[in-house]
């Protein structure tokens, strides 16, 4: 009878633990139970790692406060390495299921699915890291501490991550933080499933020219309301594990080094005991860009004394020299060691695979079939209806000839965002129209117009008058009876301190906010045919939109949505699926509607605080169908700092077809208060409705969520007095209102 997979699995990686565990007893000769302590799982945790940490040499330990930490084989501690990604699913590991890029899934407003997601990723995140053990490599990205999620802020749309994060506000980032988080650390209490790493750690949104050496001085009330609420959130609620500093300086001083981030308020305030990694060379900056100190060892000494415990780069391999010029004692490294070493324990690496629930999934848990639906079903509800003129959309079955247009239709790296695996079965727009098409209608494709990033390799030579692509566009779309217009911009074009020469872009970031003009050029010419025109767009970051809004008859938003784009698309499309996303960014009308991108300040920035006309609001997004708001009671008309507020809605499903309804709270602090946000965020809910169905909605909300930063006391509280909620379908689109009073 064969062996199962998975005990086959178990096999593998015990042997592979007793192999170790055998060269320590044999090279170390160990006689004194003490000295084992760290092998022995039946004593506490603290005094295993206690135990290790006194066996190791000075030259031991600094190797293993560096990213790739070394083996050391007397000890039987193989090589592990640190850095390892899984923004949107296991990354840069070879076949895995990719997952629409962060924006699309804060687009969701679906914490519960995102947590099922996380759940997948670090399911594959183990099988991954069971494969390679199997095959005895511990190389980069084949780990079990993810340097994932980013929560930041998105709080400008020029900066080239903003893709990577969860959009602008911050009640919204830390709900879907949250859930991402507490789905990849699993619910073990002794045993992570992989560690979580809430990233940049604090002040850091752009310019990605700049981060080397920028200095961020917001203010107070920006600090305490907008950067740092979704890290405590992580931090104090989903138990995340691991914190990632920033390249820039946060009030002078650079984030590795930053006493008041790290001591006073991740450890001090929050409470938090895990470890902090550097951002990659971020500690080479103090020195290199900064000129914070002058070297690399004066660097790692102030890092560690701040509380970065381990380094994503060579600076922490000073630290020997460190402690010889009397900058750090060796001490003070035994604090972070501790730190990293508890961080492997409780990933189970060191104890026996019968003891860790998670070293039952296989080497192959990886890109199945649930898998590939999940995510298929995660870019459904990330996709964004932001116009739909005359209900053209769903298509009907008087649609016989579909014209595909534009320069990401058959594009599979839209599909993929950045930080992103490799998706077996990737199925692009343009793949996911046909095959949904097939049965009734006739699909003709023609690109129109080069990517951007090769139209300008080419000399930017994309005329109408000279594009033998624009031409053949336009014939094919005379005799269409829809054109599907796939545009946009690519993870090509904005991301990561990118080297790209664009009209548009710069450094990753963007310049403006507009469409590549060779595509409105096209879109224009369409126009004149007089066949309706279907936008579909492809982006990480708001674009301003205003001649699509006017002129296109749809315009369906879809972010990277991961290897299932296409086939989530078409289901939008042909009516499969009741698109229910909403914006977790606003779209402005131009780029001179906002501030300086350098200028940290929030104000005029977000819906919060933005006093403009937006072109889409955040929230914004709509359905087939239609909801009616028709009541909201709230349980009370006056609570106490530490209740809960709780809301019972009625909300009515009166169109045609069934669907999502993101029913959303904001609030407004009394008018007594000076220089308050707009409004706010503070609960949201996503809720299916069959139609013709009415149901009652009920939200809670704590009062401490009502908080502000008072600078008076220079801490937070909650004002006493009206608090008005604004309740509705999207930040502009409120439909009741309620006052309560804060005694």
């Amino acid at each position: 009878m064969p062996i199962p997979f998975p005990f086959l699995q178990i096999f593998i990686v015990a042997c592979f633990l007793l192999q170790n565990l055998t060269a320590t007893a044999q090279k170390q000769d160990i006689t004194n139970p003490k000295e084992a302590i760290y092998l022995n799982s039946d004593y506490p945790l603290a005094k295993r790692v206690e135990n290790l940490v006194s066996l190791l040499t000075l030259d031991e330990k600094i190797g293993q406060m560096q990213h790739n930490a070394a083996a050391i084989e007397r000890l039987g501690i193989p090589q592990y390495n640190w850095w390892n990604e899984c923004l949107h699913g296991v990354a840069r590991n070879g076949i895995a299921t990719v997952f629409p890029q962060a924006i699309g899934m804060a687009a969701t407003f679906n914490p519960d699915l995102i947590f099922r997601e996380a759940d997948v990723i670090s399911t594959e995140a183990r099988a991954k890291y069971y494969e390679a053990v199997s095959k005895g490599s511990h190389d980069i990205y084949q780990g079990l501490t993810f340097w994932s999620p980013n929560i930041n802020i998105f709080r400008d749309p020029r900066w080239g991550r903003g893709q990577e994060t969860y959009g602008e506000d911050p009640f919204l980032t830390s709900q879907i933080g949250k859930s991402f988080v507490t789905g990849l650390q699993g619910n073990d209490p002794d045993y992570f499933k992989v560690i979580a790493t809430a990233k940049h750690f604090a002040v850091h949104s752009g310019p990605e020219s700049q981060r080397h050496k920028f200095d961020a001085w917001p203010t107070q009330t920006d600090l305490y309301e907008t950067y740092l609420p979704a890290f405590e959130v992580l931090v104090k609620e989903a138990k995340v594990y691991s914190v990632m500093t920033c390249y820039n300086r946060v009030y002078a001083t650079p984030s590795s080094a930053n006493t008041f981030l790290f001591k006073e308020t991740l450890r001090g305030k929050w409470g938090f005991n895990g470890y902090v990694v550097s951002d990659c060379w971020a500690i080479s900056d103090m020195y290199n860009f900064h000129n914070f100190v002058p070297t690399a060892e004066k660097a790692a000494a102030l890092s560690i004394k701040a509380g970065t415990d381990l380094s994503c780069g060579p600076e922490y391999g000073s630290l020997k020299k460190a402690i010889e010029m009397g900058y750090i004692t060796e001490y003070e490294l035994d604090i972070s060691l501790k730190r990293l070493f508890e961080a492997r324990f409780r990933l189970g690496l060191f104890d026996p695979p019968s003891k860790v629930k998670y070293s039952n999934i296989s080497a192959s848990d990886y890109n199945s079939e649930a898998n590939r639906k999940l995510a298929r079903e995660v870019a459904q509800q990330s996709i964004v209806l932001l116009k739909n003129e005359n209900g053209i959309l769903p298509f009907s079955g008087k649609i016989k000839n579909i014209v595909v247009v534009g320069p990401y239709a058959n594009d599979t790296s839209v599909l993929l965002g950045n930080y992103n695996g490799i998706p077996s079965q990737p199925v692009t727009l343009l793949e996911g129209i046909r095959k949904r098409a097939a049965k009734n209608a006739k699909v003709v494709y023609s690109q129109g117009v080069e990517r951007p990033e090769i139209q300008a390799l080419n000399g930017g030579n994309n005329l109408p008058e000279s594009n033998p692509l624009f031409a053949k566009a336009i014939t094919a779309a005379k005799n269409a009876d829809v054109v599907v217009f796939a545009g946009g911009i690519s993870p090509n074009l904005e991301g990561e301190e990118m080297d790209v020469k664009v009209p548009g872009f710069a450094a990753g970031d963007r310049t403006d906010l507009e469409l590549p003009k060779s595509q409105l050029q096209l879109l224009e010419a369409l126009k004149t045919l007089g066949k309706p025109i279907i936008l579909v767009l492809t982006n990480g970051s708001a674009l301003a939109i205003n001649w699509a809004k006017e002129n296109a008859n749809a315009i369906v938003e879809t972010w990277y949505p991961g290897e299932e784009g296409g086939n989530a698309l078409a289901d939008v499309l042909f009516g499969d699926y009741n698109p229910a996303g909403r914006l977790p960014v606003t779209f402005y009308k131009s780029v001179n509607d906002l501030p300086a991108f350098e200028d940290y300040s929030m104000a005029g920035r977000t819906y919060k605080y933005f006093g403009g006309e937006a072109l889409y609001a955040f929230g914004y997004g709509l359905s087939y169908t239609s909801f009616e708001y028709k009541s909201s009671k709230p349980k009370a008309s006056s609570y106490l700092t530490n209740d809960t507020i709780t809301l019972s809605i009625t909300v009515s499903n009166t169109g045609k077809y069934d669907g999502d309804e993101v029913v959303q709270v904001y609030t407004k602090q009394p008018e007594e208060l000076k220089n308050q946000a707009i409004k706010s965020l503070v609960a949201f809910q996503r809720v299916h409705f069959i139609k013709g169905e009415t149901k009652e909605v009920n939200i809670q909300i704590p009062v401490s969520r009502l908080r502000h930063f008072d600078l008076n006391i220079n801490n937070y509280s909650v004002a006493k007095g009206n608090f008005e909620l604004l309740i509705g379908s999207a930040s502009d689109d409120i439909r009741l209102k309620e006052m309560l009073t804060i005694k």
